[in-house]
């Protein structure tokens, strides 16, 4: 016997700009949108049967309808607005909505900030994603990605296995090199979305600039480990760490010492670390 497994289906990359426009100045919302359903769309699989499926150029149309009142404040809020929208759709089970929030920043000038003139700034790209049930229930993630940060110093990775195939040194002080994508959970979804993202960033911040890494692997438990423990609302952090490498340039050719300044930066290939931390089931 055949039959139909989980499926689901959306609209990906809608991209949406608002200007905000205040007496005094403009701000600039810049937001990748994606949205995806899941619930009673076997027919149209199946049958070719139509009839349940919310046509993905709605989904799109209803992001920028939604944003000229809805997107007044974090994208967590947006996010929840158009997720319960969809989830309140009798064919549809389960609605997530997915957002990428693109930084600018306004041009200084001799007189100040430009009131209407920005940069992008890159420095890192803000995220949520926010599911509702047709039961009511909601799940709001958030974090950041494209967040690259180095350690120059209080970075060691040493100890490994060796075989006939190791060549690389142990070391007590490298550069450690990452472009952050980190994911984290809420328990409760009515919060200051704002205030709790910009702590928990903070959070972040502090610890990776503080500790001293073992590995990778050893940043990833001790930087989620303080996120959790200083921030309640969180239930689970998630980390992908691309280690990108600098390595040390042999300046002995040129008859010359690098006592660890000059390296070359490499992105491919590298390391890449995975983990969640989480509260345990007894807290």
């Amino acid at each position: 016997m055949i039959e139909l497994g989980p499926n689901r289906y959306g609209k990906a990359a809608i991209r949406l700009v608002k200007i905000v426009r205040e007496p005094d100045r403009n701000r600039i919302r810049d937001l990748t949108v994606a949205i995806a359903l899941e619930g009673d769309f076997a027919a149209a699989h199946t049958e070719g049967d139509n009839a349940n499926l919310v046509a993905t150029d709605t989904m799109k149309n209803t992001v920028y309808a939604f944003a000229q009142e809805h997107l007044s404040g974090p994208v967590e809020a947006y996010a929840t607005v158009l997720a319960r929208h969809f989830a309140a759709m009798p064919q549809v089970a389960r609605a997530t909505v997915s957002i990428r929030e693109h930084r600018w920043a306004p041009i200084p000038t001799d007189a100040g900030p430009s009131p209407d003139a920005f940069l992008r700034t890159g420095d890192f790209t803000r995220t949520t994603s926010v599911t509702a049930t047709d039961d009511g229930g909601l799940e709001v993630d958030a974090g950041v990605e494209d967040l690259t940060v180095m350690k120059t110093a209080r970075s060691a990775f040493r100890g490994f296995p060796r075989d006939a195939l190791t060549t690389l040194p142990e070391t007590d002080d490298r550069i450690m090199a990452t472009k952050v994508t980190a994911t984290w959970h809420y328990g409760p979804t009515d919060l200051d979305w704002d205030a709790v993202h910009d702590g928990i960033l903070g959070t972040m911040l502090d610890v990776l600039a503080e500790h001293a890494s073992l590995s990778v692997q050893h940043s990833i438990w001790i930087v989620g480990r303080a996120m959790l423990e200083r921030h309640a609302a969180l239930a689970e952090v998630r980390m992908v760490l691309p280690n990108l490498h600098h390595w040390l340039v042999d300046l002995s050719p040129f008859g010359m010492d690098n006592p660890g300044t000059i390296f070359t930066a490499t992105t491919e290939p590298h390391g890449l670390i995975e983990a969640t931390v989480r509260r345990s089931a007894d807290r």
